[in-house]
């Protein structure tokens, strides 16, 4: 197995860590700014996650510079980064942190692109990222993360930047998945699978 897949192994063996320490109540401790409670095991799990995002494109870029593209790479890549969202996201839910609706929209969205990649994928065809998509995955990260930390610093002064950016995430995501069909109808249109 190669160096990039085995960065990508690593982003899905990193995601029940970041599920552990966000929703297993530890004493590690915690700090008090403003209105708002941060725990240590918080600011933990959003360090696990940001560095597993970060192996996102470094698993990326490795594979492209060293010429390592492998079909068992472009099956683990997608399923990573869904991985991991998605449980970063359920893991809010259950903190109560986020909208349960906000998550269904963005998994979902996740889903469809995905489905629609796999029908290009049997006719021969791939599906490039495009600038929407890669804006939305990091508007999703800093969403996640925001959200993670208890809004943290912002909430010393009331400010609602986890709320702003998590309806940024939103619009973002749903957008990027309508442009992404907009773009690619033909491929669903004319697929000789219907």
């Amino acid at each position: 197995m190669n160096l990039p897949n085995k960065i990508t192994l690593a982003r899905i063996f990193l995601v029940p860590v970041v599920m552990f320490f966000l929703l297993v109540r530890f004493n590690l401790g915690q700090f008090q700014f403003g209105q708002g409670v941060i725990t240590v095991s918080e600011i933990i799990a959003a360090l696990i996650f940001i560095l597993a995002a970060v192996t996102d494109g470094l698993d990326g870029y490795i594979a492209r510079k060293r010429k390592l593209v492998t079909n068992l790479g472009k099956l683990l890549d997608p399923l990573a980064d869904k991985l991991l969202i998605s449980a970063a996201l359920i893991s809010l839910v259950e903190m109560q942190r986020l909208d349960a609706w906000v998550a269904i929209v963005i998994i979902s969205r996740e889903f469809a692109v995905t489905g629609l990649r796999m029908i290009a994928a049997a006719e021969g065809q791939v599906i490039a990222a495009s600038p929407w998509g890669k804006l939305k995955t990091i508007v999703q990260i800093v969403a996640i993360v925001a959200l993670m930390i208890n809004n943290f610093p912002f909430s010393s002064f009331a400010f609602p930047f986890a709320g702003i950016i998590t309806w940024a995430a939103v619009i973002i995501t749903v957008w990027s998945g309508v442009d992404y069909f907009i773009k690619n109808w033909k491929v669903i249109r004319f697929s000789k699978h219907r």
